[in-house]
């Protein structure tokens, strides 16, 4: 009985680790949870989000001052936690933070990419 008791509250082994929804490009859970369920309105704040991440990656790589540079990035962090687009958000933390070298940009336009090819298979 002990045994069984230690068992069910032990910290699960996934305890630090990326559950499958957050391991998407759009963590589809956190998005449900912002909507409440809402299919229509997910779709909406995704399209809209790939816009917004698009004009922001635009503004990040046009060769602006670095202030206009941290600004789009905390726009795109903030758009990006949002709807639960870690992997953008946490690009996007790396060049508001660290700056706009060009490893992390281009880690900002891989994520972009990818959260814009999961949006567009959502769509169909």
């Amino acid at each position: 009985m002990a045994a069984a008791i230690n068992i069910a509250f032990e910290a699960p082994d996934n305890l630090h680790g990326l559950t499958p929804a957050q391991q998407r490009p759009i963590d589809l859970v956190h998005l449900a949870t912002q909507t409440k369920g809402d299919k229509a309105v997910e779709s909406e704040i995704l399209q809209i989000f790939a816009r917004q991440a698009r004009g922001c990656l635009v503004a990040m790589t046009s060769g602006r001052s670095k202030v206009d540079v941290k600004a789009a990035a905390n726009r795109l962090r903030n758009a990006a936690m949002a709807v639960g687009a870690l992997r953008v958000a946490a690009a996007a933390d790396l060049v508001e933070t660290k700056g706009a070298n060009d490893d992390a940009l281009a880690s900002v336009a891989a994520a972009v990419l990818e959260a814009e090819h999961f949006i567009l298979k959502l769509a169909r």
